[in-house]
């Protein structure tokens, strides 16, 4: 090559397309591995003269943390290494293809060429990815609409509330939004790996287990400055409230922002949306996946223990909890530490729960392993099994001497309608049985058993044989709450309480009932209403008791996850205690979008959205928050004027959609009575 710098012709557009990079909006070249990309030279002279080309990438780049490569122009692509092949040329430019192994460090690389005896002369940086599109890639996935669903899909569906009723809101992923990608990777070179040794960490980059696992520990924010902090107790002062959130892309912009310190505040969906943002934008496939009646099972005997007094009342005793949901991810690669059967989806969670090797990360643990109850194998597995299989146990507890006794056990409660968004349709799709066998049959009660006898809980408290002094006697009576009208934020909520009695000589009961409001993790915020009855059942006699409790009552106490715990422990007279409990997510009004008109590429279209207040009383504080990939850059924020009773709003907004195809709008309305009501609308824009 002659003194003169040899200009670069990157091919993006072309190069992008193939390699399934289109959607990214850079001037820099984003491929995949394990598949070929060409460029031009431009002013080179005699190109074909022994051309070497170095990609490399880290801090220390070595051949032999295969972070450093160099090779020179050969006939055919190498399957082993990386290789370059002369494509055309003329007097003054030459075209060569380049092609990296399938298993190729990700990352940032940089691309230099030497000619003859010249020292090497930079041509750029490039950003190599995952890809799932090829047979060789760890995180291959056959299926191209699922490979298009979890690698490209901007949009996607929580699944929340609780096992009664479950509820859904959309989120916009973002992935391929503005800077997304550049965070992605500055997000690899904080990680605590990446500080303690950079260079080992880089070499282990090629591996979808490694990274899984390193970003997981990157999302939450304890131990390593990571992206979102945390906060379930309800306050959330000097941040934003977790459910106020509509997608990742603020979020991570906002810790790029702010030099890098937790964005507040989340909880596990924030963690599990903004974690599938990172992985899917690295190519890893992955999606959300939520569980209801989530165990979190922290002393690890695969059993959570809840206590209750006299009255009813759930105490804050021990460490174990059931959350009314939980939500985490699955990315999709195989397992070769572990072997064939446990490839496919494996579950990672980045919320901060338990430290794994002492610090907070979760997984990968495939699915195969949990739903087999090999506890044993990496990474996590007995944590995971344990939020969809452990056995509950509940418990009175008396503070004035200590003692507790068991009320009852059950093993069917935990890890219910798990749950993810359908491929190509806005829809949830349940995939419990790829969890666990059939709940209460013989093959899920000997899972459970070989996985204690695998934990060495072989011998201790075992659920299914008690003790002598905890052994259940059989309650006289039994109960349930049952739902009566409409779940809805500003309604009066009417339950019944059904007892029934179930022996044949008459029993008197005395009840004590309380409700308050919680988290989603069912944590006790505020109570809201109590009271007790005494009733006498005649033999084999049900009865049913109404229970109003009024807006104005709960509406103060009420937390922004609309949810209400009700319990009535039932005291029978000679007999054991009966605890009854419901949980209950209540819903938002409604909030409606319309977009009128076609939606055009770089064309105005003018959206309406409307609400109507709902309450007797007048709602002020009036946000109304917008985003959407493709649809608008960033965040729309608009103040609404406060609304008297039952009047119902209309705020009208333009877009300008910058790419065809199916495109999702979400909205995020709150006022000084509702916080956070969302919706979504797909919108298809047309060139």
């Amino acid at each position: 090559i002659a003194a003169t710098q040899p200009s670069t012709n990157w091919h993006l557009k072309e190069n992008a397309r193939e390699h399934h990079t289109s959607k990214f909006s850079s001037e820099e070249l984003i491929v995949r591995r394990g598949q070929t990309f060409t460029i031009t030279l431009n002013g080179t002279e005699r190109p074909e003269q022994n051309l070497i080309f170095f990609a490399e990438t880290g801090p220390k780049p070595s051949k032999a943390t295969r972070t450093l490569a160099t090779f020179d122009i050969s006939s055919s692509v190498s399957k082993e290494g990386w290789s370059a092949v002369q494509q055309s040329s003329s007097s003054n430019s030459v075209s060569i293809s380049i092609s990296s192994p399938q298993n190729a460090v990700i990352g940032r690389y940089r691309l230099s060429v030497q000619s003859g005896s010249s020292s090497p002369a930079s041509l750029g940086t490039f950003v190599l990815l995952f890809n799932p599109w090829s047979s060789g890639d760890d995180v291959f996935m056959p299926n191209k609409a699922e490979c298009e669903e979890y690698v490209l899909e901007e949009f996607g569906i929580i699944f929340a509330g609780n096992k009664n009723h479950i509820s859904s809101f959309g989120w916009n992923f973002g992935q391929f939004q503005g800077d997304i990608l550049n965070i992605c990777l500055s997000i690899m070179d904080r990680s605590l790996y990446y500080r303690q040794d950079p260079v080992t960490d880089v070499s282990h980059r090629h591996d979808p287990r490694y990274l899984g696992r390193v970003l997981s520990a990157m999302v939450n924010g304890n131990d390593d400055q990571g992206v979102v902090l945390g906060n379930w107790s309800g306050k959330y002062e000097g941040g934003k409230n977790p459910s106020s959130w509509t997608g990742s892309g603020e979020i991570l912009q906002s810790w790029k922002k702010s030099g890098f310190k937790p964005v507040k505040y989340g909880q596990c969906w924030v963690f599990a949306a903004v974690l599938t943002t990172v992985l899917r934008c690295l190519g890893i496939p992955t999606r959300t996946i939520t569980n209801f009646s989530s165990a979190h099972d922290a002393d690890g005997n695969l059993r959570v223990d809840e206590f209750y007094d006299a009255d009813g009342n759930h105490l804050e005793r021990g460490s174990d909890s059931v959350w009314n949901f939980h939500v985490w991810n699955e990315s999709w690669f195989t397992r070769n530490d572990l072997g064939p059967s446990y490839s496919g989806w494996q579950v990672l969670d980045a919320t901060p729960q338990e430290q794994s090797g002492g610090i907070y990360q979760c997984g990968p643990a495939s699915r195969h392993a949990v739903k087999e109850g090999d506890v044993e194998l990496d990474y996590d597995v007995p944590f995971v099994f344990a939020e969809v299989n452990a056995d509950c146990m509940y418990w009175n507890y008396d503070s004035a001497t200590g003692k507790k006794t068991l009320i009852f056990s059950k093993s069917t409660e935990i890890g219910d309608s798990i749950s993810t968004k359908a491929v190509g349709r806005d829809d949830r799709v349940d995939v419990t049985s790829d969890y666990k066998y059939e709940e209460g049959s013989a093959k899920e009660r000997d899972v459970f058993k070989k996985a204690r006898k695998k934990l060495g809980l072989g011998d201790k408290f075992d659920p299914t044989a008690p003790k002598l002094e905890e052994i259940e006697q059989t309650p006289d009576i039994s109960g349930k709450f049952k739902v009566a009208g409409s779940l809805e934020v500003g309604k009066d909520l009417n339950l019944l309480l059904v007892l029934e009695n179930l022996k044949s000589d008459a029993k008197t009961v005395k009840v004590n009932m309380t409700a308050w409001s919680t988290l989603y993790t069912r944590r006790r915020i505020n109570e809201i209403w109590k009271d007790s009855i005494s009733v006498t059942l005649a033999p084999k006699e049900e009865k049913q008791f109404p229970i109003k409790i009024k807006y104005p009552e709960y509406q103060q106490q009420l937390t922004t996850d609309k949810a209400i715990q009700v319990t009535a422990l039932c005291h029978v007279e000679d007999g054991i205690q009966v605890l009854v409990q419901r949980n209950i997510a209540l819903d938002n009004p409604d909030i409606d979008i319309q977009v009128l008109g076609e939606a055009k590429v770089n064309k105005e279209v003018v959206v309406e959205v409307t609400f109507t207040n709902p309450i007797n009383a007048e709602v002020k504080d009036c946000v109304l928050q917008v985003e959407g990939s493709d649809l608008l850059q960033g965040i729309l924020e608009l103040r609404i004027p406060p609304l008297k009773a039952s009047e119902k709003s209309s705020t009208k907004f333009k877009l300008i959609p910058s790419e065809a195809g199916p495109k999702h709008l979400l909205v995020n309305f709150s006022c000084d009575r509702f916080a956070d009501i969302k919706t979504f609308k797909m919108v298809n824009v047309i060139n």
